[in-house]
């Protein structure tokens, strides 16, 4: 049904207007108690086999919405009510930002992929912080007076540079989003790898990456003290491999809990692509099917250098529970989607959990834990 909406009412509708249209309703349904229960029983049936523990947090499964979905964390549980694991919410900005000028995102449909130069709009961590502190209220209310709303999602806060802020202020400014939004985060990704906040990728290279990184850390202990927030980095699928080595290497020294790969990537050439020039021709960031191969060779890469020692988190290209099973043997604990939700509906994370489960069955793993990295395993006793 929803392969039909989308070919006769969403597709006609510009991008943006059509996500804002599709999560006004998600977010409506989410506050209707009785619908969100049917809805959340029919798209998130729990699967006791895919649970994970990952970050220092139980999760129900491994497949979490990434990041740009829900910039000003407004639908997180409207998103669990649609079977998603974790939900990443952002990427904010220290100030708040409307991002570039529209129009801004694109489809190409025939390679099922976006382009996007939304340009971090967001609201800011002020704005946003607020608004985890009351969504946490509200759910303690509820609790305490025997509404509880389920089981509460895993929530990822991604923040990234505010584009008016120049580089030398970068790192404050990443401090400022960090001590105003740790305490409401279960993890804090450092995104550095957008192409559309001008200078941001510089900061993936070691030499600016280490004091980012180091002055987040120390920014995030200082506001929570009861317990650690996990630190992950994102990076993008462009770097070269011996950047990807490094990176690597940094996180393992920092201590750093995690790297996300991939975010999107500048390239156009050697993906196949078939949506008209005029499309493929928008500068920004491409996501979504043709981006897989490079994502997993930078996640495959990353788990040859750094093994279990830091969580890898496999997102760029992922459309199917087949993609999904692939970044997990590949070495990812956690799997992130976001542009096939454009084309596949709510009923996407429902069909990847019972793929991921049907793999699961199938293989000689007992767990998604024992499958994590199996594949390097294997080609090491060969």
């Amino acid at each position: 049904m929803y392969h039909l909406l989308f070919e006769t009412v969403l597709r006609r509708l510009d991008p943006e207007r059509a996500h804002r249209l599709a999560f006004a309703l998600i977010r409506l349904v989410s506050r209707l108690p009785v619908l969100r229960r049917l809805v959340a029983a029919r798209l998130a049936p729990r699967r006791d086999e895919l649970r994970v523990e990952a970050l220092g947090r139980s999760m129900p499964g491994p497949f979490g919405l990434a990041a740009g979905f829900d910039k000003n964390a407004e639908g997180i549980d409207g998103l669990a009510m649609l079977g998603f694991d974790h939900v990443e919410v952002g990427t904010v900005t220290g100030r708040p930002q409307p991002g570039n000028p529209r129009r801004r995102l694109f489809r190409l449909t025939p390679d099922r992929a976006l382009i996007n130069r939304m340009g971090f709009n967001n609201e800011g961590s002020a704005a946003v912080a607020a608004r985890l502190a009351a969504r946490a209220e509200g759910r303690a209310r509820g609790a305490a007076g025997g509404r509880a709303a389920g089981a509460a999602p895993v929530v990822g806060v991604n923040i990234g540079k505010t584009k008016a802020v120049p580089e030398e202020e970068a790192v404050e400014d990443y401090v400022t989003s960090t001590e105003r939004l740790a305490a409401h985060a279960d993890y804090l990704v450092v995104n550095v790898s957008s192409p559309n906040t001008p200078g941001l990728r510089a900061f993936q290279a070691t030499e600016a990456l280490r004091p980012l990184l180091s002055a987040v850390r120390e920014a995030a202990d200082r506001a929570v003290t009861r317990r650690r927030v996990p630190l992950l980095v994102k990076i993008a699928p462009d770097l070269a491999d011996e950047d990807v080595d490094a990176v690597a290497d940094l996180a393992v020294e920092l201590g750093l809990d995690g790297i996300i790969a991939t975010n999107t990537t500048v390239a156009r050439d050697g993906l196949g692509l078939t949506a008209p020039p005029s499309l493929t021709a928008e500068t920004g960031g491409l996501s979504g099917a043709p981006l897989r191969d490079r994502s997993l060779q930078v996640l495959r890469r990353l788990y040859v250098r750094v093994g279990g020692r830091v969580t890898l988190v496999g997102v760029g290209g992922v459309t199917s529970a087949e993609d999904a099973w692939e970044r997990i043997l590949a070495g990812a604990t956690l799997v992130q989607g976001y542009s096939a939700f454009v084309y596949e509906g709510p009923g996407w994370a429902r069909s990847l959990h019972q793929g991921l489960a049907a793999r699961l069955a199938a293989s000689p793993y007992a767990t998604l834990a024992d499958a994590v990295g199996a594949e390097h395993r294997k080609a090491e006793a060969a």
